[in-house]
């Protein structure tokens, strides 16, 4: 072998390296986590209602949890700030949807409790059940006559699963975790 060659193999080497830590960034940026893909409200009635779009990317050991009989409880968390130019914004009212996903190994169904309202539906397949947990439609978020008027607000919303509500012997691990903080940013919009 030439002094050339042996000089570009661990350029080679470092490229090849190179990419592949590129590739494991990415696929770990699109592996598990929440997203709020869009939320907004419009005033109706003197009542704000929300839609917002959710989408949940559950990662290896929380499926694996599930479908071994663990439920997972979803957060929806919704918020209304005051804004303030000197000052942080100020939180004027907050809300929480929770959710539990359950497997039913003996139906073959996933099951979403709301567990605010105590509605149940099931669902023959989990994509099923995440799609409907994604959708919140014309959901009464916030009466107007909370609010002071000639004041600026912004309504806030983010998704996270409940850790707190996983079983005692697995809330430590999932305490020491990567694949158990699922959670989105917060979304913002002026209200």
């Amino acid at each position: 072998m030439s002094a050339g060659a042996l000089s570009r193999t661990p350029r080679r080497a470092a490229g090849l390296l190179m990419l592949l830590w590129g590739l494991l960034g990415v696929a770990g940026a699109w592996a598990a986590g929440f997203e709020v893909m869009g939320a907004s409200t419009r005033l109706e009635g003197g009542v704000y209602r929300l839609n917002a779009r959710l989408e949940y990317h559950f990662s290896g050991a929380a499926l694996e949890a599930l479908e071994n009989g663990v439920p997972l409880t979803i957060e929806v968390e919704m918020e209304v700030r005051r804004r303030r130019p000197w000052l942080w914004d100020e939180t004027v009212y907050a809300l929480a949807q929770r959710f539990r996903l359950e497997y039913h190994a003996l139906s073959r169904q996933y099951l979403v409790n709301n567990l605010n309202s105590g509605e149940r539906r099931g669902f023959p397949t989990r994509a099923a059940a995440v799609r409907f947990m994604g959708q919140i439609n014309d959901f009464p978020f916030l009466d107007k006559g909370l609010l002071v008027s000639g004041e600026r607000y912004e309504a806030a919303l983010r998704v996270r699963l409940d850790i707190e509500a996983l079983p005692a012997p697995l809330r430590l691990f999932a305490y020491l975790s990567d694949d158990w903080r699922l959670a989105s940013e917060w979304r913002t919009w002026p209200l």
